[in-house]
């Protein structure tokens, strides 16, 4: 396999900048209406005002994401003036919950949500090959063989092909 500058391309690089662009595209949806929201609160935001306040730890499970992950976004979010970190019932866990400025959000975020997934659904639509279908592919492809074990291959056969 040749070489590749990861400066320059790849081959995961397109699908990358796809959903890079989407997410900047949301953004400037929140900021065209005077807010300033990342979109990767969105999701979080939007739990919290369906389920109420939560711990870091069943925010990460709702989200399906780290729990590492989701409390630097909490920090984050917390900076934004959108939720407040409380300790919980033992000092380890913190409760989230939303402030006014959040609550105030939740419309317009849900309403944004519902557009996205319809944008989305519309493109599927249109084009040859829809990218949910692919999805769901590379799912059942991951189920028989993670990607992980794929990647730990992979790189070890790079590593002997380097040595």
């Amino acid at each position: 396999m040749p070489d590749i500058d990861l400066l320059d391309s790849s081959y995961y690089r397109p699908l990358f900048q796809l959903l890079h662009t989407m997410d900047q595209d949301i953004e400037r949806l929140y900021t065209s209406r005077g807010k300033t929201i990342r979109s990767r609160f969105v999701g979080p935001l939007i739990t919290l005002s369906r389920r109420g306040p939560l711990t870091v730890k069943e925010l990460a499970s709702a989200q399906e994401v780290s729990h590492s992950g989701m409390s630097q976004t909490v920090a984050s979010m917390a900076k934004a003036g959108l939720v407040r970190s409380e300790p919980g019932e033992d000092a380890r866990s913190r409760i989230v919950t939303l402030t006014e400025e959040a609550n105030d959000l939740i419309p317009l975020l849900r309403a944004e949500w519902r557009s996205t997934e319809s944008v989305v659904r519309a493109l599927d639509e249109e084009i040859a090959h829809p990218i949910m279908q692919a999805v769901d592919a590379i799912k059942a492809a991951l189920a028989k063989q993670p990607f992980a074990e794929r990647l730990e291959e992979a790189l070890d056969k790079h590593l002997r092909e380097d040595s």
